[in-house]
């Protein structure tokens, strides 16, 4: 009976996240919001995209132009996009505020669940088996992440040392992309962008976190500063990666690669720099890893089979992989 009382004890002790933060009661819901407007926000930002390039009668795929940039604000639909996005944001920062970054971050992966209603509804493009698979490991992969992480996460302040790991961080991968960009451009596809957007991004969740901490405890002086440009510059360089990715993608797979990515970088992040993940056993930081794994497959397997890709790339109606062909009908 001890030896049970024990066990029970050394558990309630790990479970750090739910019993001694309430603020996640606050900072789930918040960013449960954001996720909405996020998806309301990336189908009129696509929309707004596609029509800029219909009356350019430019491509963006490889990147969108000054011009096309330009043409984008007088876009009502991309202003609407822009001011849902605006509030995504909003409610993401306040989430931030109040609950660790490995627990808010994930969910935003229930954007995509509403993105893929909205664009079946809007483009006429049905979800298939194999598209509704790859969105089911999208979304069951990271709210098991997220459940997990519930559990365990905890809150630690950000040391000097640890900030100037994450913006060295972020340099490197901004000049790699960005030379990425510069000589690869024209090869790229969509997936490259979203990839590209989701990395920038997550390191700009963090900045952002680290930002409102400091502030919170009145603490902001030079560094601060630093990290609040590095967050401002790689929201531009975030914003460009994401526009470019509509032109050449569905915003469900957008939306699919950025909310995967995204809380996969974030929470390398506070796991391995900032220690949010301290308290985990092993079985947790498994998890962690096999969740991960399962929602980025998710991700490859939407880019490939996504119905709106296969129509637009003028891919047969056949189903992928082995198996038999359809019967033709006979030329008339």
């Amino acid at each position: 009976m001890f030896e049970a009382t024990g066990v029970v004890e050394d558990v309630s002790d790990h479970l750090v996240g739910v019993f001694q933060n309430p603020g996640l009661l606050l900072g789930i819901p918040l960013a449960l919001a954001g996720a909405v407007f996020m998806s309301f926000g990336a189908q009129y930002q696509h929309r707004g995209v596609a029509k800029v390039e219909r009356l350019s009668g430019q491509n963006g795929a490889s990147g969108l132009t000054g011009t096309q940039l330009k043409h984008l604000i007088t876009r009502p639909s991309w202003v609407v996009g822009t001011l849902m996005l605006g509030m995504a944001i909003i409610c993401q920062l306040g989430a931030l505020a109040v609950a660790p970054l490995i627990v808010v971050q994930p969910l935003g992966a229930m954007a995509l669940v509403i993105t893929t209603l909205l664009n079946a509804r809007v483009s006429g493009h049905t979800p298939t088996r194999k598209s509704l698979t790859a969105i089911a490991a999208c979304v069951g992969g990271i709210f098991f992440f997220v459940a997990v992480a519930a559990f365990f996460a905890t809150e630690n302040d950000v040391t000097e040392r640890q900030l100037l790991i994450i913006l060295s961080i972020l340099a490197v991968v901004m000049v790699a992309l960005a030379l990425m960009w510069f000589f690869l451009r024209k090869r790229m596809g969509a997936l490259f962008y979203i990839l590209g957007a989701g990395i920038i991004y997550g390191f700009v969740a963090t900045l952002a976190k680290v930002v409102i901490k400091r502030v919170q405890a009145g603490d902001f002086e030079w560094l601060t500063l630093v990290c609040l440009v590095a967050l401002l510059l790689g929201t531009a360089a975030g914003a460009y990666f994401v526009q470019t990715a509509y032109s050449s993608g569905p915003p469900d797979l957008v939306i699919a690669g950025l909310t995967v990515v995204d809380p996969m970088v974030a929470v390398l992040i506070g796991v391995i720099v900032l220690g949010e993940a301290a308290a985990a056993p092993l079985w947790a930081v498994i998890g962690f890893v096999v969740f991960g794994a399962v929602a980025v497959w998710g991700v490859i397997q939407l880019a490939r089979f996504h119905p709106q890709i296969v129509s637009d790339s003028k891919g047969l109606p056949i189903s992928r992989g082995s198996g038999p062909l359809p019967p033709t009908e006979p030329p008339v």
